[in-house]
């Protein structure tokens, strides 16, 4: 259906913004798109844009800018919605190499999808409620260090290295383990802490000096607890005009890269039936320079994961947003039909 001539002039004005980080006025919408109207026709559909909010004016200059709601009209009403066919290749090319686990699978996916939007790819893990401890394994590194490594049943690991004091064997921390992997294995990740805190007083049976052990597990279990993240492409974020020379903006975002409690929102958000994505931008979390868009992939048995592009307000949304559910509906896909066929990969 053809834009209506609003439309266009929104649609132009904010891919002008994006490309070039300069606030447009309506002789270089004339100039650059070689638009059939006159200026005066073009400032007051710019007035009109800017009455219904979806455009700015800046301080320094005639010219207007998006606002978050002319972005988010553009993302649902304007953009192109093509996939790079480079992005389409490379995508294909990690999922013919069939013997990668669903972990490698994501992970090359999203540091594709990184490289190829410049933005910060976010992966939230498999949700805990559905996985189980499926070993615990110590590792004798030296004479008094020790790691312990613990695998949930979907194939995510954690470690843990300690020193074993002087009045400590390393045969009765093997011993201890033991009788944990038969007390703990295929409890839910949810379960694990408090289970661990049940077991306190057996374990002082094995080990008279069990809290180093003890400790070990409980800041393990507690990981194993909370949301588990990927990031790829931290990088990119260096690329863009708003980052590269305002280093307390771009502390703000590295911060909220870390914020477990806003990416654990999106995640029980995108975890709904009706939600196949999430678009917010700007003023998250006090950054008011900052988007994020999210979609899901379907995992069937080994149920949802989330992923999130994270970026400045003035990301190519076009692009970022076909990429993004581009690699979601094929990863859907792919894994669909591992799981018809009664492969799920490598663990």
């Amino acid at each position: 259906m053809a834009l209506t001539r609003s439309d266009t002039i929104l649609k132009y004005i904010v891919e002008y913004f994006i490309k070039n980080a300069q606030p447009v006025g309506s002789h270089t919408l004339i100039e650059e798109y070689k638009l059939p109207y006159s200026s005066a026709t073009i400032r007051n559909e710019m007035f009109a844009l800017e009455k219904m909010g979806l455009i700015e004016k800046t301080h320094s200059s005639s010219g207007r800018v998006p606002s978050a709601k002319g972005y988010r009209y553009y993302c649902d009403n304007l953009r192109d919605g093509s996939v790079n066919e480079q992005l389409k290749n490379s995508i294909q090319t990690v999922l013919d190499q069939k013997v990668k686990s669903i972990d490698a699978v994501i992970k090359e996916s999203c540091e594709i999808l990184s490289h190829m939007t410049n933005l910060v790819t976010v992966v939230m893990g498999p949700d805990e409620n559905k996985e189980k401890l499926a070993s615990i394994q110590m590792v004798q590194i030296s004479d008094n260090t020790i790691t312990a490594i613990f695998v949930t049943d979907k194939g995510y690991v954690e470690n843990k290295t300690f020193i074993v004091p002087e009045n400590l064997k390393a045969g009765e921390i093997v011993n201890c383990v033991s009788l944990l992997n038969d007390r703990l294995k295929g409890t839910p990740i949810v379960e694990l802490v408090e289970k661990t805190e049940a077991l306190k007083p057996v374990l002082n049976d094995y080990i008279v000096g069990h809290d180093l052990v003890y400790q070990a597990l409980l800041e393990t279990f507690m990981r194993f607890a909370s949301d588990r993240l990927s990031l790829y492409g931290r990088d990119e974020l260096f690329s863009h005009e708003e980052y590269k020379n305002d280093t307390e903006k771009l502390e703000k975002v590295f911060k909220l890269l870390n914020d477990q409690q806003l990416l654990k929102e999106v995640k029980d958000e995108i975890k709904k039936d009706d939600e196949d994505r999430i678009i917010r931008i700007g003023d998250i979390e006090g950054n008011p320079d900052v988007s994020m868009v999210t979609a899901k992939i379907d995992l069937g048995d080994e149920g949802n994961r989330a992923i999130t592009l994270l970026g400045p307000t003035r990301i190519d949304y076009d692009q970022a947003l076909s990429a993004l559910e581009y690699i979601a509906e094929t990863l859907t896909d792919y894994f669909k039909g591992l799981n018809n066929k009664g492969g799920k990969g490598d663990a």
